[in-house]
């Protein structure tokens, strides 16, 4: 990307910084990645694509969260718990009968994201794993409270983990 086209995006996204990620990209011919990396600072911390299982370990006790898959042709949602997984067969299993569960590829993990940001006139934050073309492969929003507040319990793990993994 020159140095125009990435000063203009960093400026579109501190102007706009609840644009939808995958669609800035789409747009402007650009990774999903870039677009986060071009988010103000404050607002975002990036770790290694390495700590993939550590995070999803770690998410799988934050109790009911969004998971949500962005593609061109669909938006996936699922609200509830995210299962504990583990590796095997080059695959990161989400050991569940029933709800989530399936096999995710880990090792296409280029890193793991940390976005904390305005959106639709609410804060939020998420985690999104980015992978090694610069795709999204999903995003695990923190959870919302009665009050459509961000749960301050999952809001501290969030940090906590960005913490360990995007020192």
């Amino acid at each position: 990307m020159l140095n125009t086209d990435l000063a203009d995006l960093k400026a579109y996204m501190a102007d706009n910084p609840g644009a939808v990620i995958e669609d800035v990209a789409r747009e402007r011919r650009v990774t999903a990645r870039a677009v986060i990396e071009a988010l103000p600072s404050s607002m975002v911390r990036i770790g290694g694509g390495e700590h993939f299982a550590a995070a999803m370990q770690d998410i799988a006790a934050w109790g009911e969260v969004t998971l949500i898959v962005h593609t061109d042709d669909a938006i996936f949602e699922f609200t509830g718990v995210v299962p504990a997984g583990e590796i095997g067969r080059g695959y990161f299993n989400l050991m569940q009968p029933k709800g989530l569960h399936g096999h995710l590829r880990h090792e296409r993990c280029a890193a793991v994201a940390f976005v904390e940001r305005p959106f639709m006139g609410k804060t939020s934050a998420f985690v999104a794993f980015v992978n090694a073309d610069g795709g999204i492969m999903f995003k695990v929003f923190v959870g919302r409270d009665e009050t459509r507040a961000l749960r301050a319990d999952q809001l501290l793990r969030f940090r906590q983990l960005a913490d360990r993994i995007a020192a």
